[in-house]
């Protein structure tokens, strides 16, 4: 088993399409599915980690209203992205991929240490899910035209933070894949 994983972070419908949705993310769809088809190939895991929301209840929800509410077209992995058979989701209910999930069980099972985290936002969920990542003592690659925010600045910002305050290292689906 490889010890890197590819994480896809929220790239769900309410997000790429819906009432949430961050204009920037098409650019990074055709690159994204680039890198998840090869490393379906190589055998590396893929993971897709989303909001999945109980209406009413989920805290997040007060910040920015209704979203990815469990069961509902709008938490949904776009369609040019579906999971095939032998992916992963996780299903969380708060910006981090790890908090309150079994992404950190999964990942200890799949023998991974080194994540691949794409998707949005990078402020928001990649950099949350980053964080917990550092914490858990995983090496942290974000390909930069897999990973996208709402403005330039804030992608800029989002990376920048990464890179200085977790190690992560900044790259490009061309070189993660050369390296697969």
């Amino acid at each position: 088993m490889s010890g890197k994983a590819v994480l896809v972070v929220d790239m769900l419908n309410d997000f790429v399409k819906g009432d949430l949705k961050c204009k920037r993310a098409a650019s990074i769809i055709s690159p994204l599915r680039k890198l998840i088809q090869t490393a379906r190939v190589k055998g590396i895991p893929v993971i897709y980690c989303n909001d999945s929301h109980l209406k009413g209840i989920d805290r997040e929800l007060l910040l920015w209203g209704d979203h990815a509410l469990a069961g509902t077209e709008g938490a949904e992995i776009i369609e040019e992205l579906k999971p095939a058979a032998g992916d992963y989701v996780v299903p969380k209910r708060r910006y981090s991929g790890f908090f309150q999930t079994d992404l950190h069980l999964l990942l200890d099972e799949l023998k991974v240490d080194t994540l691949i985290i794409t998707g949005l936002l990078v402020n928001i969920c990649v950099r949350h899910t980053a964080a917990d990542a550092y914490h858990w003592g995983y090496r942290i690659v974000i390909p930069g035209n897999a990973a996208e925010d709402i403005t330039e600045e804030e992608y800029k910002n989002g990376l920048d933070y990464m890179t200085k305050i977790y190690g992560a290292e900044l790259t490009s689906v061309e070189e993660v894949i050369k390296e697969f």
